[in-house]
């Protein structure tokens, strides 16, 4: 089985599906896989989906057919995912800012803002080269200008962790304790 689609043997399982949004580098993959596992749920990756789609690499779709085509294939995609059912999927950072998007995951799931201060998202985006958003320029000023932008928005999520340089298991309870709290878990 597929690493991005492991499905954990226990659990108490999903309600709803549950979403996690942010930029880039904030531990959305990475969480949302861990958080899956703990709880027994599917994890998914819209990035990874989307590429299946594609038949090419994310990189690969900006570069030849641009962010307005990309940003097009992502909400078809997420809203493909969303009518499967509840799984823990992993967001790439600009599909919480379409709209339709947006509202399409307000309807079905439950979404967790991974935020993350400037410092620790340059030096975690530093040590992968793939993110075209990245490419344009200086990677610090344009992770703070996406921040400007992008967090107001992010805001507006159902759930919000702060993603540190610490131990994930951190993050993990933090998230299973405030989807349990909410009553997205089934016990």
């Amino acid at each position: 089985m597929a690493k991005d689609q492991q499905i954990a043997k226990s659990g108490p399982g999903l309600r709803r599906h549950v979403v996690f949004v942010g930029l880039m580098g904030a531990g959305k993959s990475a969480i949302g896989r861990r958080v899956a596992t703990r709880i027994g749920a599917r994890f998914r990756d819209s990035d990874t989906e989307i590429e299946k789609a594609a038949g090419m690499k994310i990189p690969d779709i900006f570069a030849v057919h641009g962010e307005k085509d990309f940003r097009s294939g992502e909400r078809r995609v997420i809203t493909r995912l969303l009518g499967e059912s509840p799984m823990v999927l992993a967001t790439g950072g600009g599909a919480y800012m379409d709209d339709a998007t947006r509202a399409v995951l307000h309807e079905c799931a439950t979404t967790v803002w991974m935020r993350a201060e400037l410092d620790v998202l340059v030096r975690r985006c530093a040590k992968r080269g793939h993110r075209p958003l990245l490419k344009t320029g200086d990677p610090r000023t344009i992770l703070a200008d996406l921040m400007d932008v992008r967090y107001p928005v992010y805001a507006d999520a159902d759930v919000v962790i702060d993603s540190r340089d610490e131990p994930h298991e951190v993050a993990v309870r933090d998230i299973v304790d405030a989807l349990r709290a909410r009553g997205d878990l089934i016990v």
